[in-house]
């Protein structure tokens, strides 16, 4: 699989050459620039630059402590403390951590916080993520030590056992110091996981875009990109996907051969991986931030669909015949090269085949593997199609089965048999939207994908309480944790503001206690 692409395309397709749908729209954060630079605290001290990467020795199984313990990588930025400041821990979860050290300077919300509240900021890596491995394989025998529990575990026992390396850092424990968990995605679930399941460790939570509640068939991830997408580009999306649908309903193999071709797909040999092709261009849309501006990958998608001779569609589209045309066009002009480059389509886009590397490596540092086994065992979140009456931009040939389905293909050993994702224990296990914890602010926004398995859902009408906040923008996934994007989206800042006033508030009415 190539990621080498370039531009403005990097973000929206990188994710697409991955033959697995579950992984193209994983819940992810976005970057925020490192400083390459050592920095100076506000005293004139230089400190150590915020890419210097420390190790903390990690359990390798909490249940069994005697297995002994594994390097767990964090990075650490103690610009703003002070004695009797906060400590703000965040991982950021499903990926590889390096890179994404900006979270500990004030470009982030996490770094707002150290800054108003003279705190120190961490960001740990994940277990089985990046280089913070129990074992040197990703082996099914190995990543049975990959779960919800363990990496809660983790925080914890980092929290209150490690010694930092900044002064006085071996006297900040929980009892000691004030530690907040911030977190944004997987992770902001993983901090409402946490507090739930060991209380009275971290003092307060701060949730973006927190998909607490886990869902098997998550057809409401594309509901919000329906939704705030160009009407004219959704109207022509829905014509060729119901045209398609409406062809496998039929049985018309031929039908689907000749559309397949258009798109230069007909290399494909099955039909479930020509409708997840379909959904590579809206996948696009979780790429988008409020910095993105018209040149972005899903606009220049939708632009190539809409506009005609300088002419612009009305909210209806084109119509089903030009959609084919130019979304096929694109497909073969641009789309396909950038995604699978020099290989055929079955080879790029292809799930049947057992054999290939992208289900086979077990090297370390393979996020995909990673987080297809919690998504497999625990998660769930399978990207699908609507159900039969409500509008649908990608096609409900897609559904849970086909998905779990590449859980036996990628986990063999484990799985006899398309498993069923248990959903519903991990929401019971760990309260999904029906937490009740003090001091957790969740922030969201309107236009992520991901918001449905938010407490700010649909439907869900969670009540907002001066104990549980909840804040919605007009953002994308994690929008607020950028901090400039609170420069440039006013709703963003609101959100932001009012996450830095409760942190306020909450943090003066912390005691040092007695374990």
């Amino acid at each position: 699989m190539m990621w080498a692409l370039t531009s403005l395309l990097l973000a929206g397709v990188a994710r697409a050459a991955i033959p697995n749908a579950m992984l193209r729209g994983m819940p992810s954060l976005p970057k925020i620039p490192v400083p390459e630079h050592s920095i100076t605290s506000p005293n004139g001290t230089v400190l150590p630059n915020v890419t210097t990467t420390y190790y903390f020795n990690q359990l390798i199984d909490h249940n069994n402590p005697g297995l002994g313990t594994f390097q767990q990588r964090y990075w650490m930025n103690w610009e703003f403390y002070e004695p009797g400041g906060p400590i703000i821990l965040m991982t950021p979860g499903e990926l590889n951590a390096d890179g994404f050290q900006g979270y500990t300077t004030n470009k982030s919300i996490n770094g707002l916080i150290a800054q108003q509240q003279n705190g120190a900021a961490i960001l740990i890596e994940h277990r089985f993520f990046g280089y913070s491995n129990p074992y040197d394989n990703l082996t099914t025998q190995s990543l049975a030590l990959l779960t919800i529990q363990q990496a809660i575990d983790d925080l914890v026992y980092f929290a209150t056992t490690a010694d930092l390396p900044m002064p006085g850092g071996d006297a900040v424990k929980p009892n000691q110091a004030p530690w907040i968990m911030v977190g944004g995605s997987y992770s902001g679930a993983l901090t409402s996981y946490t507090m739930v399941n060991k209380p009275g460790i971290f003092w307060a939570g701060y949730l973006s875009s927190a998909t607490v509640e886990t869902i098997t068939d998550y057809y409401d991830y594309f509901t919000p990109i329906r939704e705030y997408m160009p009407q004219n580009c959704s109207s022509d999306i829905q014509a060729v996907i119901a045209y398609l649908d409406g062809m496998y309903a039929a049985n018309d193999t031929a039908g689907i051969q000749t559309l397949q071709e258009a798109f230069s797909l007909g290399g494909l040999k099955h039909v479930g991986d020509f409708a997840t092709a379909l959904q590579y261009n809206v996948f696009s849309w979780q790429s988008l931030q409020p910095d993105v501006g018209p040149g972005a990958m899903f606009y220049q998608f939708c632009d190539l669909l809409e506009v005609k001779d300088g002419i612009n569609a009305g909210p209806d589209g084109w119509g089903l015949d030009h959609a084919i045309n130019s979304w096929g066009n694109y497909w073969n002009t641009t789309f396909y090269n950038l995604t699978c480059q020099h290989q055929d389509a079955e080879t790029c886009i292809g799930t049947f085949n057992p054999t290939d590397s992208y289900w086979t490596n077990i090297t370390v540092n393979n996020s995909n593997r990673s987080w297809f086994w919690m998504v497999c065992n625990q998660i769930g979140f399978y990207q699908v199609g609507p159900p039969e009456g409500q509008p649908a931009i990608v096609s409900r040939i897609v559904q849970s089965s086909f998905i779990e389905r590449q859980c036996v293909t990628m986990f063999p050993q484990v799985f006899a048999s398309p498993p069923e994702t248990p959903t519903a224990e991990t929401n019971a296990m760990y309260a999904g939207w029906n937490m009740n914890v003090p001091r957790l602010f969740f922030a969201n926004g309107l236009r992520d994908p991901w918001r449905g398995g938010t407490v700010s859902a649909d439907g869900l009408n969670k009540p907002n309480t001066t104990s549980m906040p909840i804040y919605m923008s007009d953002g994308f996934h994690t929008s607020d944790m950028v901090t400039d994007n609170g420069v440039l989206d006013p709703t963003i800042a609101v959100v932001q503001e009012a996450g830095l006033r409760y942190m306020k508030e909450w943090l003066a009415e912390w005691k040092p206690s007695t374990w």
